[in-house]
């Protein structure tokens, strides 16, 4: 059982990930998890409020089992498969611990961040309003990164490689210059 409690090297799971491609490829599925949330929308009649949510919804209801057994499948692991901590680089530490977050190398989630007793008027903003510009920045982007870096490439469209660069730039301007600030 310790093979399961460590990650999985890339030769696994690559190979993995693009035999599922594929065989989304051949039944004519494509796999993302921001396009549930249209789903969910659509289910709950959203169609009243808005044009974008009429359209057939149980063409997609596999895409939310896969939705469901990924959450599903990290609170298992999480809380049976997993030693929960993440090993970061040491040289990332002083870093952390200047930004006040003095359990990176301890939990897998900094409790300075994401416990309860973190919880304030500050933290729950900063959270609420990055959910809202993740949820805006996949549904303008035409999907999420796992849609586009996943599905997208896999399929060799151009505008996904140019979501995921996009993504990739935005990841490192709020890292570097944003989160700073913030914290």
């Amino acid at each position: 059982m310790n093979w399961i409690y460590e990650p999985w090297p890339w030769y696994v799971g690559g190979p993995a990930i693009a035999f599922i491609m594929l065989l989304l490829l051949i039944i004519g599925k494509q796999f993302g998890m921001s396009s549930n949330l249209r789903t969910m929308c659509s289910i709950g009649g959203a169609e009243k409020w808005s044009d974008f949510f009429n359209w057939d919804w149980k063409a997609q209801r596999w895409n939310l089992v896969v939705m469901f057994g990924a959450a599903i499948g990290g609170y298992l692991s999480y809380n049976f498969l997993s030693t929960n901590v993440v090993d970061i680089n040491d040289a990332l530490i002083p870093q952390l611990e200047a930004y006040g977050i003095f359990s990176a190398d301890q939990t897998y989630m900094p409790t300075e961040i994401f416990a309860l007793e973190s919880l304030n008027l500050k933290t729950i903003s900063i959270l609420i309003l990055g959910g809202i510009l993740v949820g805006f920045g996949a549904r303008y982007a035409g999907g999420c990164t796992s849609g586009h870096g996943i599905s997208g490439l896999s399929n060799l469209q151009l505008p996904s490689l140019i979501a995921i660069v996009g993504f990739f730039i935005g990841g490192l301007i709020m890292v570097h210059l944003f989160y700073p600030l913030i914290f």
